[in-house]
């Protein structure tokens, strides 16, 4: 996400966890059941539609074909993620923090799951990635630089036979007191330096693919709870029917 996007949103989730936080303070029985309440409640059930639409969308070839040739998939995005948080809030609202019924109870929860863990997993993927691109260039700097270094060692290989007898200690020492403008001793443990720091950086890249690997599967986790959520929704929906709409009255 875009850093502006970023901010918007993680005040929306901030706001709908305050919201749900409300019912310490605040309770109105009948206040979902009113046409305020009601319209609330309309709005955010169609609003946390628009990720579903997304989903459809994104994993229907032709479908995806023809939508993007207007919209951008990158705007279509933008609307999961806005509308799959505007709506839990308004559900949040239309509730007026009642939260008697186990299918009421069991919805406002999984509403509050999917939104965190949605957020949770975009943001870190972001993340993530954003940190391996950012090492791999690194890593390519000190291999550049490890290039240039063993074809200047390549000329005197006797000093690299010295460098690699040498100690550990006596390698820290030269590192540290050793001026980088003596030619004789500073290639050789520039080039130790060099291939250390590429295994460092070569280990934080490969921890920070099992993290994308095991945020891959979160979003599997996200997408199915998602279905849930739908389920309790559609629930929800025809127990509203069922019972009787009071605001339509």
């Amino acid at each position: 996400m875009k850093e502006r996007e970023r901010l918007v949103v993680t005040g929306l989730v901030m706001l709908m966890l305050l919201l749900w936080f409300g019912f310490a303070v605040h309770r109105s029985p009948r206040f979902a059941g009113s046409l305020l309440g009601g319209l609330l409640g309309v709005t955010g059930a169609l609003l946390m539609l628009v990720p579903l639409a997304y989903s459809i969308i994104k994993r229907v070839p032709r479908l995806k074909t023809a939508f993007t040739r207007r919209v951008p998939m990158r705007t279509v995005l933008a609307w999961h993620i806005y509308a799959g948080v505007a709506g839990p809030i308004l559900g949040l609202l239309h509730t007026g923090h009642k939260f008697e019924s186990t299918l009421g109870i069991l919805l406002t929860a999984m509403m509050l799951i999917v939104v965190l863990s949605g957020f949770t997993g975009r943001y870190l993927m972001s993340r993530i990635s954003q940190e391996i691109r950012e090492k791999q260039s690194i890593l390519t700097g000190l291999e550049a630089a490890y290039r240039d270094t063993a074809a200047e060692l390549a000329s005197r290989p006797q000093e690299a036979v010295l460098a690699a007898r040498s100690g550990f200690l006596a390698r820290i020492a030269a590192g540290l007191f050793m001026p980088a403008t003596a030619p004789s001793f500073a290639a050789p443990y520039r080039a130790i330096r060099l291939v250390e720091s590429i295994a460092d950086v070569e280990y934080a890249i490969s921890t920070h693919e099992t993290f994308k690997r095991l945020f891959s599967r979160w979003l599997k986790f996200h997408i199915v709870i998602s279905y849930g959520l739908y389920i309790l929704l559609a629930l929800h929906i025809w127990s509203g029917i069922h019972f009787g709409l009071r605001w339509f009255a």
